[in-house]
Order: structure tokens, then sequence, then C-alpha cells
């Protein structure tokens, strides 16, 4: 196996699934990084029929809340990212994408770091895009909702969204990325698992399992 793979793979591996779902989709995707298959996106929107996507879910710890963008090409609200290039680490490409997208660097949770917090493969659905799936990999950055430097990207975004996450599970899951309520959850049951241990400080570390067949959506191109 190739470095950049055993890199990714070792990313992967280290995800402690929500739920069943989540296991099956880490052991799809392990078997699938092992497997030889190209990983990377060579010809778009859909070639190879299953590759890597790096979502980042910007978190602003001061009001709790996260911001999703409403994607032009899906029209449904997702995290920001994109396709990861040829060679890219993961995590690269939430340090290009956020800067893409939302004109800011990408700043990873000192308790979390660059590492994805959760995995998901997803079929992508519409008229706009052929049907593949994206293995996507979720990260979380610190965002600062006043930062006056965020300039969400008017090409791809029609507009961003702070949601608390009692408003984003009050939200039907049919604008979202369908595995979108499930990130939530588990990111908000990691803080409250760290709360306990750090009062005062709210903090997001990977959390313990709480719950491959792709699930389908329209994605981003």
């Amino acid at each position: 196996m190739s470095a950049y793979r055993e890199e990714i793979a070792g990313a992967v591996a280290v995800i402690e699934p929500v739920d069943a779902l989540e296991a099956e989709h880490r052991a799809a995707v392990l078997d699938w990084i092992d497997s030889g298959d190209e990983l990377y996106r060579l010809v778009p929107p859909d070639q190879p029929p299953m590759h890597l996507v790096s979502y980042f879910v910007p978190l602003d710890l001061a009001s709790d809340s996260l911001l999703v963008a409403a994607h032009r090409k899906s029209g449904l609200v997702l995290p920001p990212g994109g396709h990861c290039e040829v060679g890219e680490m993961p995590w690269q490409t939430v340090q290009r994408e956020c800067v893409e997208e939302l004109g800011i660097p990408a700043v990873a949770l000192p308790w979390l770091g660059p590492e994805p917090l959760f995995v998901t493969v997803t079929e992508t659905q519409g008229s706009v895009v052929r049907r593949h799936s994206d293995v996507s990999l979720w990260h979380v950055i610190e965002v600062k909702r006043e930062d006056e430097r965020l300039r969400p990207d008017a090409g791809e975004i029609d507009g961003v969204h702070w949601l608390s996450f009692d408003e984003l599970l009050a939200e039907p899951i049919e604008r979202f990325d369908p595995h979108m309520h499930r990130f939530a959850l588990k990111l908000r049951a990691a803080g409250q698992h760290a709360q306990d241990h750090h009062r005062g400080h709210p903090v997001y570390p990977r959390s313990p399992g709480m719950g491959c067949t792709a699930t389908p959506a329209a994605v981003r191109n």
C-alpha cells in the first residue's frame, strides 16, 4: 500500500463509529482503500465512480452553532468542502477549500486536530451531475461567526446560515446531506461527553460509538 493510501486509511481507521451505519461505511471505505482502486476524482463529475470528498463544518464555540451553505449545483444545504485533488490528503483539501469557499484559513480544533470525526458513503442524484459515490470525510474547524474575513464564494454558494444544533436538527433532513443530522448528533454528544470532564469549556473530542450501502442524495459536483 502506498504512503498516501496508508495515511488516509489510518485517518479512517481511528474514527469511532457513532452507529451501525457509520461502522458499515467505515468498513466499506477501508476495503475500498485497500483494494487499490483510484481514490481521487480524475474526470468531473463522475470518474472514477467512487472518490474522496472532504467536508468541513465550521463551529462557533461562543454560540455553539454550525455554519452550513446553500450549494448552487446540488440545491441542498451542505457543509463547505470539495473533492480531494490527486495526491492531496483530506486535511489539505480542507485547507484549500476553506480559502476558496469561505475566504478564511482553516483552523483545526485543538482537541480534534485535522483528523475527520465522521465518514460516509453517499450516492449522488440529480439532473446536474451523473450518479457516483462520494466517500466523505467530515472535519470540524473553528470559525467565529463575527469574523469579518468570511466571504462565501458566490459562484458555488447562494448563502450561508449559522444554526444551533437544535435548529439544525429541527430542519427536514431532505434539505441537507442525508447524514447531516447524524453528524450533528455525534458532534453534540461528543461535546456533552467532554463537558462532563472539562466543566465550563465546551470541547468536541472524538467520541465513542453511540450506530456498505451508499445513501442516495444530491451532493456537490
